[in-house]
């Protein structure tokens, strides 16, 4: 009897050790007021949380279509790459909506993420609230959402990172789409941005959210596979962003849309957004402005475009004025 007690004890250390050594994952079963329906999310906290006092940075890391909030657990290393960071990761559901406030009472997935999950994140776990610690990332779908909401509510996140976005989603029509689009994805474009000129199109237009002050838009970084279908969104909204001089970062490697691409990526915008959040030593640089966290967002840096040759895997980086 002793000695099991002391396996036992032991065991218990030992998952308490490797808990405080690693991010840990938890499922919140979220009863959505918004959309009357379940939304659960993951919450990924970073090593060492439950042993410490401090506050920490959040990314709100979204989800293609077709997927659901734990595909990103699921199908990537996301938490063993999310162990040198002192970051707190929350994936929502978004099913097919586009993560918009669609046509339907019922749809408004917007403010699902910003009037229901982002303040449930606040006051249950410990974030920074302050301007600058925010920020959103997605694939496919997602990466068209994380722009759009990162856009859209420029006052509290200063990142918005896409993989593989669907960006010219608003200008998807049934007559131009072409006769290869699955039909459930017309109807979750339609029933998200409504008839082909519609209000509701312009309204979440990327070409037209970032048309402000460009010291208040949030850092922007994109990313796409060579041979990926949607290559040409990104190429072209990177070279609206050169035109209007809007600082942001773009890159294109060899890869389909497909997740051992994401895998990869994934790992290069924690890793650039924690260089641009100064994550050093396991802090977060705070207290030097209102935008400390992002205190060369508004520089006068121009636009990168990083390519990675499919013929010597090298990477190349050159400004475009």
């Amino acid at each position: 009897m002793r000695r099991a007690i002391l396996i036992a004890t032991s065991l218990l250390f030992a998952t308490l050790a490797w808990a405080q050594a690693n991010p840990t994952v938890t499922t919140v079963p979220f009863e959505s007021q918004t959309l009357r329906q379940r939304a659960p999310f993951n919450v990924l906290l970073p090593a060492g949380y439950d042993s410490s006092v401090r506050r920490y940075p959040v990314l709100y890391l979204l989800h293609g279509i077709g997927d659901h909030y734990d595909t990103w657990v699921k199908n990537t290393n996301l938490v063993e790459y999310a162990r040198p960071y002192p970051l707190i990761i929350v994936m929502p559901e978004g099913d097919k909506a586009w993560y918009v406030n669609g046509t339907s009472p019922n749809s408004r997935w917007e403010d699902y993420i910003m009037k229901e999950v982002m303040p449930y994140v606040d006051s249950h776990y410990r974030t920074l609230q302050q301007v600058g610690m925010r920020a959103t990332a997605g694939l496919s779908m997602g990466g068209y959402g994380a722009l759009m909401l990162g856009l859209k509510h420029r006052d509290l996140f200063s990142f918005a990172a896409s993989m593989s976005g669907a960006l010219a989603v608003t200008d998807w029509t049934p007559e131009n789409m072409g006769p290869d689009m699955p039909d459930w994805i017309r109807q979750s474009i339609v029933a998200a941005f409504g008839p082909a000129g519609s209000p509701q199109r312009k309204e979440y237009d990327l070409k037209q959210l970032i048309n402000a002050p460009v010291a208040e838009l949030p850092f922007l970084y994109l990313d796409c596979g060579t041979e990926d279908h949607l290559l040409q969104q990104s190429r072209d909204f990177s070279r609206l962003l050169q035109e209007k001089k809007i600082p942001h970062e773009y890159r294109e490697q060899p890869g389909i849309h497909e997740w051992p691409l994401w895998d990869h990526q994934i790992q290069e915008v924690l890793r650039l957004m924690a260089e641009r959040w100064e994550l050093e030593g396991g802090q977060v640089a705070v207290g030097r402005s209102e935008h400390a966290a992002f205190s060369t967002q508004h520089s006068v840096t121009l636009p990168r475009v990083v390519i990675l040759s499919a013929a010597k895997h090298l990477l190349f980086a050159r400004q475009i004025l």
